[in-house]
């Protein structure tokens, strides 16, 4: 049964993979069109009523007094950074590139909670950690013709991101995921409409724009759907590693559909941040027994 169990995590994880980076091409496609407070605002809308009506069914309500924890509140101002810095790196950046950036978050919420949270981290982990982030500096290629700066917006979201999956963890579990989703999602909604103040206005929208966003919305709710039923049915160390799937499916989109040919050098570098996470989850599952499935 565990076997099955994992195989079926394993999937759900990779599919969960799939519908992010789907998403990721829906935003970059519409970003040549719409100011990023625009992209923000209507994926704050769309996603944080999709969460809402998702919570109700589950009979959970989705406002609650925990809206004003000092982790939830952080959780969302982490949300509305990490979003709108990636989404700007998708409209600026290739794919791929972001993409592989992003890999190293469970690097950094790694030492992240080892720095914050007092979360014990051997040496062997931390070495692990810094060839990732070797891996990181490989790919930008620092002080080099390769670099480009604007791939540092793929950076700050990849930190931001990984402080919020850190308050995630400060967040007590008596309040639901449902729930935590729905108010980060939500604030994406004011976010991008200030956004939109200051930078003068959204954009008229056609029907493909709609459709996109729509698209954007309905797969990365269905990644939120696999990834979460993942963590919950296998072994937390044996169907975590298959987030890095992600890469393999930015690398085929932006290969396919954007034209996009990643040198030597990006292959080198995520390939080393890659490994680093692997040897992390591998260090993390000797360290205890694997959970139990849920």
């Amino acid at each position: 049964m565990a076997r099955t169990q994992n195989l079926t995590g394993m999937a759900l994880m990779i599919a969960a993979m799939a519908c992010f980076a789907i998403g990721d091409s829906l935003i970059k496609w519409v970003s040549a069109d719409l100011p990023v407070g625009q992209i923000l605002a209507l994926l704050g809308a769309g996603g944080g009523t999709l969460f809402a009506l998702m919570a109700r069914a589950r009979g959970v309500a989705p406002l609650a007094p925990d809206f004003l924890r000092r982790a939830v509140i952080l959780r969302n101002a982490c949300e509305i950074v990490g979003t709108l810095c990636f989404i700007t790196a998708l409209s600026l950046i290739d794919i791929s590139m972001a993409a592989a950036i992003l890999q190293a978050t469970p690097l950094a919420v790694t030492l992240g909670a080892a720095l914050l949270l007092q979360e014990p981290v051997g040496w062997r982990r931390y070495s692990a950690l810094a060839v990732g982030f070797v891996g990181v500096l490989i790919m930008l290629r620092p002080g080099m013709g390769g670099f480009d700066p604007l791939a540092l917006w793929a950076i700050a979201g990849m930190l931001a991101l990984s402080m919020r999956d850190l308050s995630t963890r400060m967040i007590p579990a008596t309040v639901p995921t449902l729930r935590v989703s729905t108010y980060g999602m939500s604030m994406l909604l004011p976010a991008g409409l200030a956004l939109l103040a200051i930078n003068g206005g959204a954009q008229p929208m056609q029907g493909w724009h709609w459709a996109y966003m729509a698209g954007a919305v309905i797969v990365g709710a269905t990644g939120y759907h696999a990834i979460t039923s993942a963590m919950r049915m296998g072994d937390i160390s044996v169907v975590s590693p298959f987030r890095y799937a992600r890469m393999v499916f930015a690398l085929i989109i932006g290969i396919a559909f954007f034209g996009e040919r990643p040198d030597l050098a990006t292959l080198i570098g995520v390939s080393l941040t890659i490994a680093a996470g692997l040897y992390t989850f591998m260090r993390e599952r000797q360290k205890r027994p694997a959970l139990a499935p849920r």
